[in-house]
């Protein structure tokens, strides 16, 4: 593990939907400009733990949230607190791409940007910097005010990504962002990854083995809402302390 201070910290956190817990009582530490990835079999938790880092899950009916989150040593969950301030310092990116349908390229990634009053002449900029991060700006440039919808499936991704960096997170996760592209789609959006961590700090969720190997320093893996293992990627792949790990990791079951 890094000796450098954790970008985020998680301390004995549990979260569910009425009367049943999703996740119980995990504790790991995220590192800055490192991708962690989170695997686990289909229903261990893996998502509902990405939403607690930026306080999306409370947004579900019946939703709560026990223990603690930490940016940087701030509290997340503390009582001052705005929620919508925690999701712009802590960005996210869905499993399938959501672009907005009756905005452009351009005002989709400029939307954060107005709502906080940004002047139309610092917006430009803005955009087409988001959009470069995002490998993007090279094939949209010329038609910045087209639909959305117009781009295909990795790019609409990216836009959504693009999207996210432009109001400036120091976080980004992103809940399996390749699962419904096509291989040459999740090349890119792997290959940006790599790019993005340079700046910021990011969470994978994936049920991509293969990729969580490429694309993390870190993993954690979970099963039936508990965190079993954590540690560096290659040590969590080729020499597990837990036996249920080694399981998962061989295919034995999942």
């Amino acid at each position: 593990m890094s000796a450098s201070r954790p970008k985020l910290t998680v301390a004995s956190l549990t979260a569910g939907f009425g009367e049943n817990a999703a996740i119980r009582d995990i504790s790991l530490e995220l590192h800055a400009n490192a991708v962690t990835a989170i695997i686990g079999p289909s229903g261990c938790g893996k998502s509902t733990l990405l939403r607690c880092l930026n306080r999306m899950h409370e947004l579900g009916a019946g939703a709560w949230v026990k223990g603690g989150v930490r940016l940087d040593g701030d509290d997340l969950y503390g009582a001052p607190v705005d929620p919508v301030q925690v999701r712009r310092r802590i960005g996210m990116v869905f499993q399938r791409p959501n672009p907005f349908p009756s905005l452009s390229i351009f005002e989709n990634v400029a939307s954060g940007l107005k709502l906080s009053g940004m002047p139309r002449k610092d917006l430009e900029a803005l955009v087409q910097s988001s959009l470069e991060q995002a490998a993007l700006w090279d094939e949209v440039k010329d038609r910045l005010h087209r639909s959305a919808l117009a781009l295909s499936g990795g790019q609409q991704q990216r836009l959504c990504i693009a999207r996210a960096l432009a109001v400036d997170p120091q976080v980004l996760l992103m809940d399996e962002p390749a699962s419904a592209l096509d291989p040459i789609a999740t090349a890119r959006i792997e290959e940006l990854i790599h790019e993005l961590k340079r700046r910021l700090t990011v969470v994978v969720v994936t049920h991509n083995m293969q990729q969580a190997a490429r694309i993390s320093s870190h993993t954690a893996f979970l099963y039936m809402g508990e965190l079993v293992e954590y540690d560096r990627t290659e040590v969590l792949f080729t020499n597990p302390k837990v036996r249920r790990t080694e399981d998962y990791v061989t295919g034995k079951f999942g």
